[in-house]
């Protein structure tokens, strides 16, 4: 079977081994999120590494899929942004003031936005034309 998930009609069918990938993935992140609560820093920074790269192997898998591959990216993006956040924690740069305007955390705002802005064009100009050709 080859990089494309199985479509047929209006369904889809995930491989085993994406949907393994997947859980895993999850694990990394529940992983990830508990040491940014508990501030343990190398286990937290070590676990964006697997996080994120199995976020954008996720993407790669699903990019013929452009619902999943726009969600996909919302998700990596959202990981960007909290990864981010937590290492502004973690060295404390989360309450310094950024081009007088934002604090360190808030620049998280960025791949947060980048991620809303792929549900958007997904939602406003994507979601449509697959819908004519069902």
């Amino acid at each position: 079977m080859d990089n494309n998930l199985p479509v047929q009609g209006t369904m889809y069918m995930i491989p085993k081994k994406y949907r393994i990938i997947e859980n895993l993935h999850i694990v990394f992140w529940l992983i990830k999120d508990l040491c940014w609560c508990i501030v343990f820093k190398p286990l937290g920074l070590a676990m964006i590494i697997p996080t994120l790269s199995i976020a954008v192997y996720i993407v790669w898998q699903n990019r013929n899929i452009a619902s999943e591959l726009y969600h996909n990216l919302a998700v990596m993006f959202w990981i960007i942004a909290n990864s981010y956040w937590m290492i502004s924690e973690f060295y404390k740069f989360d309450d310094r003031i950024f081009f007088d305007v934002v604090s360190g955390k808030q620049m998280a705002i960025i791949p947060f936005t980048m991620g809303i802005t792929c549900l958007f064009i997904y939602y406003v100009f994507v979601s449509s034309k697959e819908k004519k050709l069902i």
